[in-house]
């Protein structure tokens, strides 16, 4: 089997309403559809992902220097295709525009593979589980007051979410502390509730958030300074009981190494885009599982489904609807807070062409 041809398609996705983090104004997210088809007529899709319409096509035109190293070859040399792009490339190093351009060229190939032997990825990876434990994560924003966040909160219970995550951001910790307690008051004691700074605050404010959000008893308290102070988050990772969990703006295996290296994290949240695809990551799982690390992929929830379900350090996967409008196939939360991994070959959701349509540019 030989790629014969890749076609792409540029998409902005509005949200419903604008939204707010420490370090982001969010209206849309961009994405480049990728397209790959084999000389066998099999097809593989991907996608990559930015907030800009000009920034997107940056990273198009990135994929379109790498076709060479595309067309002509067997989507099943994975590794060799990944590799061999990254050695050609080296110029423009190991992050940034080049791994996002990779990544939906990766993702594509082992979407060509799932479909040629029938099987959906989470089982050619190696299955571990066929259901995986979602956290709500497309609302509680810092945009929203504590009336707001309560009603968000109720509206994800309503929906059958069994966690959800909540902004914080640049503000008094008593500020802080009573989003936390909002939605507390809704969810109740045992609920799974997670918190996000989004890298706004300093590593003593950290601390100090953290110390005092210890009561409320969260899984994780996620990104609470930039996330190359490595130095930085260990210390708050030592100082706390609850856990630190970061990583989703590091950049393939080496930064999530350097990460285990520092002790930078109790939970490590690699970013599929930012890990080139699926076999850079399945490489950095190894990683995590030697140092006995559990890990929570950040976004693209349809992709990320097979990484969680096909690893036991795989603890959640986090539900973000920005990417529902791509895709013909939706993702039904069940009973117990899960999502069933498809047994559709392949990444198991295929693009929607006609509601794609309005919104290509």
């Amino acid at each position: 089997m030989k790629i014969t041809e890749l076609t792409t398609q540029r998409v902005d996705l509005p949200l419903p309403s604008p939204l707010r983090t420490s370090i982001h104004e969010i209206k849309s997210v961009s994405c480049l559809l990728v397209t790959l088809t084999s000389d066998e007529g099999i097809t593989g899709e991907g996608y990559a992902f930015c907030f800009g319409r000009e920034k997107l096509i940056a990273i198009e035109a990135m994929v379109t220097a790498l076709k060479p190293h595309i067309i002509g070859a067997d989507p099943f040399m994975t590794e060799a295709i990944w590799s061999g792009i990254l050695k050609a490339m080296n110029f423009f190093g190991q992050g940034g525009a080049l791994v996002l351009a990779m990544t939906p060229l990766d993702v594509a190939c082992w979407d060509m593979v799932g479909k040629t032997l029938g099987q959906p990825l989470y089982r050619i990876f190696g299955g571990h589980r066929t259901s995986v434990p979602v956290y709500a994560s497309g609302g509680l924003w810092l945009s929203s007051d504590l009336d707001g966040l309560q009603r968000e909160a109720k509206a994800f219970m309503a929906a059958g979410f069994k966690a959800m995550k909540v902004r914080l951001g640049n503000l008094p910790v008593a500020a802080n502390v009573a989003r936390v307690e909002a939605i507390r008051d809704v969810v109740g004691p045992d609920f799974a509730l997670m918190a996000d700074a989004n890298q706004g605050l300093t590593t003593p404010d950290a601390i100090r958030l953290g110390r005092a959000l210890e009561p409320h008893g969260l899984v994780w308290f996620e990104e609470p300074i930039p996330t190359w102070d490595y130095a930085g988050q260990a210390e708050i990772a030592a100082a706390l009981d609850t856990p630190l969990a970061t990583g989703e703006t590091e950049w393939i295996r080496y930064g999530i190494r350097n990460m285990l290296e520092k002790r930078a994290a109790d939970i490590l949240m690699p970013d599929l885009q930012r890990m080139g695809g699926y076999t850079e990551f399945r490489k950095v799982i190894g990683q995590m599982a030697a140092a006995d690390v559990p890990f929570a992929p950040h976004i693209f929830t349809e992709h990320s489904l097979h990484l969680v379900a096909s690893a036991a350090g795989g603890i959640y996967a986090e539900h973000m609807p920005w990417f529902e409008g791509l895709f013909n196939e939706a993702m039904p939360i069940e009973a117990d807070g899960t999502i069933r991994v498809p047994d559709r070959p392949g990444v198991g959701f295929t693009f929607d062409r006609d509601r794609i349509e309005a919104h290509t540019f």
